[in-house]
């Protein structure tokens, strides 16, 4: 999620196009059907009538399909009740339509009945915050377990006694099937500003045939190929877990300066390094770290999603012992990556969900419980939001750090939010690799002392 995605507030919607089920819903939303909201509306209902999932795209239906989860959780000055929680959630599924489908019995664009509410949101009372918010991240795979019930959930811990010495009052979190949110999402629904998606895709710019044709045969064959080496070399379930770090950022922007590198070059190098640990024995790769990273692009193009804003990459961190060499090879693997056409990688995603998709129709029982565990040699998925930063009535009261991240079977993943004063990062990985998550800050603490040569610092992309 980048553009690289700490600097993408906005995002331009195009018009709609056709999808799934429906002759002119494609990425539901209310505002983008302005003209004629009442006869769209009809037809998602028709829609979702038929296939609770028939307005998602085929990058929402394999998010959907893997159960993949998000979360977002801050603590906050307001003591939440029922009530106030509930009226927190109608606020924000206006802001968010896309939470009203999805599942069964859904009315799309309408608000949740009282009912609803109540099933989808609860309020504990806590002694104290210790362990908070690790204690309560997990990868919230109950929200599919009622299909009849939105596919998100929002709880508040409570301080018996008060605010605490912080000011305090309670600890909010709500988790998502990452089919209807993403980090973008969480980011504007935090300025309390709408996250409606429109159709993202621009019909006007197109990628070249041949790419396109390219793009295709690599999702088509990549499908098929995963699914079977998937279902032969799929590895078991892993010991899973969940971690958080918070930082000030004016550490890393001057850590950056002094080493000569991009801040979020930074990031990048400072968990793969420190994750894969010191000495002979690495804990994922002795020669190169396979890492998919996210990005924001406004240069959309025909071939994108039609809902998700974001674009996958994929990039080699070869591995080296000394940090300062490291973070510099990672900012210029970085650079040259994006320097070359950035839509080849998604283009060939968005053709294998396509395609995998397809097959599910025909063969329900494809790809099968054994291919979400599958990584293609994918060591670790870096993500970074936009700024996180709370304005409007949606956050009032919440303080930071701010934290958010993903959970996606057999996926360790890595994601960083950014508010004003804090980047958080937020682990979800196998647990082998959590006794490495100190030695992020340890090694922080190493550069900062560290004299070195001076290098000239490139411009954020």
């Amino acid at each position: 999620m980048l553009k690289p995605v700490d600097s993408q507030n906005t995002i331009t919607k195009s018009p709609n196009g056709l999808g799934e089920g429906v002759s002119s819903v494609k990425s539901f939303s209310s505002s983008s059907f302005a003209g004629q909201p009442a006869d769209v509306l009809d037809l998602a209902q028709a829609a979702v009538s038929r296939n609770p999932q028939a307005l998602f795209t085929d990058f929402q239906w394999f998010l959907y399909q893997g159960r993949d989860t998000v979360f977002f959780t801050a603590f906050s000055t307001t003591r939440f009740d029922r009530d106030g929680l509930g009226n927190l959630v109608a606020e924000m599924v206006a802001l968010a339509p896309q939470l009203t489908h999805g599942f069964v019995g859904a009315r799309p664009g309408q608000p949740f009945p009282k009912h609803i509410l109540d099933a989808i949101t609860s309020v504990e009372l806590v002694d104290e915050f210790d362990g908070y918010p690790d204690r309560w991240i997990g990868k919230s795979t109950d929200i599919f377990d009622t299909p009849d019930l939105p596919l998100f959930r929002v709880m508040a811990a409570v301080r018996r006694g008060g605010p605490d010495a912080e000011g305090r009052a309670s600890v909010i979190q709500v988790r998502s099937s990452h089919a209807l949110l993403e980090g973008s999402d969480s980011a504007l629904l935090t300025r309390s500003q709408s996250a409606s998606h429109g159709t993202m895709s621009d019909r006007a710019n197109k990628v070249g045939w041949r790419s396109r044709l390219k793009g295709v045969l690599r999702g088509g064959f990549t499908a098929v190929l995963y699914m079977a080496i998937a279902n032969i070399l799929a590895p078991a379930e892993k010991p899973w877990g969940f971690s958080t770090l918070a930082l000030k950022r004016h550490r890393l922007r001057l850590l950056a300066n002094k080493l000569g590198v991009r801040q979020r070059s930074l990031l990048f190098a400072l968990v793969t390094h420190a994750l894969n640990g010191e000495g002979a024995n690495k804990a994922m790769s002795k020669k190169v770290i396979g890492a998919a990273y996210t990005m924001l692009d406004t240069r959309r193009n025909d071939a994108d999603d039609d809902f998700f804003r974001v674009r996958a990459l994929e990039a080699k961190f070869a591995v080296l012992e000394d940090f300062v060499d490291y973070v510099r090879a990672v900012d210029d693997t970085v650079a040259a990556i994006e320097q070359k056409d950035i839509t080849k990688f998604q283009v060939m995603m968005n053709a294998m969900f396509k395609a995998l998709r397809g097959i599910n129709r025909v063969l329900p029982f494809l790809p099968g419980k054994r291919f979400w565990r599958f990584n293609g040699g994918i060591h670790v998925v870096l993500t970074l939001v936009p700024p996180h930063r709370t304005y409007g009535p949606m956050t009032h009261g919440m303080v930071e750090p701010i934290y958010c991240g993903a959970w996606h079977p057999a996926t360790n993943i890595v994601t960083f939010c950014p508010g004003r004063e804090y980047v958080t990062l937020n682990f979800s990985m196998e647990t082998r690799h959590l006794a490495n998550v100190e030695k992020v800050e340890a090694l922080l603490e190493q550069m900062e002392r560290r004299e070195v040569s001076p290098r000239k610092v490139p411009a954020e992309a």
